[in-house]
């Protein structure tokens, strides 16, 4: 098999503070999970028996800190920062009302009211972790995508596979390390067209409402749950060029983004199957 490195996407500060505060502990953790998800894709849910599929999990979650999270309290509480990225995810929400103008901690409480508590939980750990990312010090930001860069780097697979807000480090790593050649990119659940909250914050900015595959990936696949409220929108060729192809699947009305889910669902298969032995 030629190399696979995954980048994970939010919430997994947990596999760090699991292995004893290990960067390798917590790679290792994850990986093991990847093999198993990916396994169940590409046979079809047959048992796994070790097979390893991901070369290594490029880890990033302790640069960002641990998200508290308490289900709807953990939003109300989420400084400025987090806040005003939720608000902005918030809005793109089809069930949120265009009139809303009201004070930001007003504007929450009616959205927490109405947003589901799956929706709820989720945001409780997308947004601080996505303004930790897009919105704290610019040294944060670099060294999320020095940690990429170094496994990519080491590596040098083949094929990357990108989660999440994992999708958004990798762009920008990519982007920020032209040494970095990966034949394909593959993104799951991605939030890079989210507007107002990323698209817009990216490094490099886009030009002219466009942004664009970085130069030394040679094919971009995008997959998205056509309901996963993190990747909004959920195809990316309305706002960046060199996206080769797009896949919108319909993995679980409740368990809508996890990596497990993505992984597993077989809409990977034909891409990764050129890079298998």
């Amino acid at each position: 098999m030629d190399g696979i490195v995954g980048v994970h996407g939010i919430g997994k500060y947990r596999y760090y503070r699991d292995a004893g505060n290990s960067v390798s502990g917590a790679a290792l953790a994850m990986r093991d999970k990847w093999d198993r998800y990916l396994h169940k894709g590409l046979t079809g849910g047959k048992p796994h028996a070790k097979e390893r599929y991901v070369t290594e999990i490029a880890y990033y979650a302790h640069l960002l800190g641990e998200s508290k999270n308490d289900s709807v309290r953990a939003v109300r509480a989420m400084d400025v920062g987090a806040q005003e990225v939720f608000v902005a995810w918030a809005k793109q929400l089809d069930a949120v009302g265009e009139g809303l103008t009201g004070a930001l901690h007003r504007m929450t409480g009616w959205l927490l009211e109405r947003l589901d508590v799956n929706a709820a939980d989720f945001a409780a750990f997308f947004c601080p972790e996505v303004a930790a990312y897009m919105t704290a010090g610019g040294e944060t930001r670099a060294k999320c995508r020095a940690a990429v860069a170094e496994v990519i780097r080491r590596n040098r697979p083949k094929v990357v596979i990108a989660h999440s807000l994992g999708s958004v480090v990798t762009y920008e790593t990519l982007w920020a390390n032209p040494d970095l050649e990966v034949d394909l990119l593959i993104t799951l659940g991605s939030p890079l067209g989210m507007r107002n909250v990323i698209f817009e914050r990216l490094m490099p900015a886009p030009v002219n409402g466009w942004g664009e595959r970085p130069r030394k990936v040679r094919r971009w696949v995008n997959i998205a749950d056509k309901d996963d409220i993190a990747a909004i929108p959920p195809g990316l060729r309305a706002c960046f060029t060199g996206v080769d192809q797009e896949a919108m699947v319909n993995l679980d009305w409740v368990d809508f983004h996890t990596v497990e889910k993505y992984l597993g669902c077989g809409a990977l298969t034909p891409h990764l199957k050129p890079y298998l032995r």
